[in-house]
């Protein structure tokens, strides 16, 4: 790989300008596209993203461009911020390209395909073959401290020994240190399941009742998404990593993440819609949790936190109905 080859950052919200100005900060050559012009315009006059992330001044190195084909065909690594429902639209346009070759994608957006289950791995592989080369990032990491700087560590995971190595060269910094691992699965189900535990901690948190029940709820929900993983192939080693245990306790913690927030705005009594709207972006895990427990159905694996979240989320239950549900189960060993 070329130091200085550009790379492709689809998806200008938070996320996606975060890790842009993290590779440009690295004098790594970005472009970074969303699918609103007005808001990529803004973008392109103010060098900054006043909307999501005002604070954060970009790079030289990184360019916002409204025009998406052109750069899109002639560029090799494509880095997809999206959220999970537009990736595959954004995918078919990679596959209308005149030629796909050598095109190597790396995502890190965190949840699982409504209705199919699929992972987002299986998805690419679907739509742009299996020999298409592939990579997750993920761990814990808020937009707004991975651009404004503050030291961040996370995981990136491929199969491709070549890509992976490409990729932690143009991540690693003094403020971003990326691990390597091969274990895909692992790290897209840690992602995806650790926003539906931050929904319960939240509604736990909002409720009222306390550190003890958050500990319990992160403690089990670890378990949960550790049986799910290893049931579809993930490294159970994976979960006690960054993009497990500790994605896990950055969201359930912390009320930069969206997902805890939701839960405790559902806790205080608004509804799914406005607690949604409330959030005013997108909460992957009220999208991921039905999807979560349909797995987990299909693997014949027990996730109790990950059903109580849904029935909450199907409005079969209360916040409070859900949390007390599952302190009176039965006791069971450890």
């Amino acid at each position: 790989m070329q130091a200085r080859e550009p790379i492709f950052v689809a998806g200008a919200g938070s996320w996606g300008t975060a890790l842009a100005i993290t590779l440009a900060r690295n004098n790594q050559p970005t472009y970074l596209w969303g699918h609103d012009p007005e808001h990529i315009a803004e973008l392109i006059r103010d060098r900054r993203n006043n909307r999501y992330l005002p604070e954060a001044d970009f790079p030289p190195d990184l360019e916002p461009v409204i025009d998406l084909e052109p750069l899109l065909e002639g560029t090799t690594d494509i880095l997809i911020g999206l959220p999970c429902k537009a990736l595959r639209a954004f995918l078919k346009k990679i596959a209308e390209l005149p030629s796909t070759d050598g095109k190597r994608i790396v995502w890190a957006c965190k949840g699982i395909e409504p209705e199919t289950q699929m992972l987002v791995h299986e998805i690419i592989e679907e739509m742009l073959g299996p020999e298409c080369s592939k990579a997750v990032l993920s761990g814990p990491s808020f937009a707004k401290e991975v651009a404004a700087g503050l030291p961040t560590a996370v995981t990136i995971a491929s199969t491709d020994q070549t890509f992976l190595n490409d990729l932690i060269y143009r991540f690693h910094h003094k403020s971003f240190r990326a691990y390597a691992s091969r274990d895909v699965i692992g790290v897209e189900i840690g992602g995806a399941v650790k926003n539906v535990m931050a929904i319960a901690a939240g509604v736990a948190d909002g409720l009222g009742f306390g550190a003890n029940t958050r500990a319990a709820l992160m403690t089990r929900g670890l378990a949960e998404m550790t049986r799910l993983g290893v049931a579809m192939g993930g490294k159970k080693e994976t979960f006690m990593g960054l993009a497990g245990f500790g994605d896990l306790v950055l969201t359930c913690t912390d009320d930069q993440s969206r997902n805890r927030r939701f839960g405790k705005l559902l806790a205080k009594g608004m509804s799914i819609e406005e607690a949604a709207e409330s959030i005013g972006q997108v909460v992957e895990g009220a999208r991921t949790a039905g999807e979560v427990s349909a797995l987990a159905r299909r693997y014949d694996i027990e996730m109790p936190i990950t059903d109580q979240v849904t029935r909450l989320l199907q409005g079969l239950c209360s916040p409070r109905e859900a949390v007390e549900t599952l302190l009176s189960r039965e006791p069971k060993q450890e």
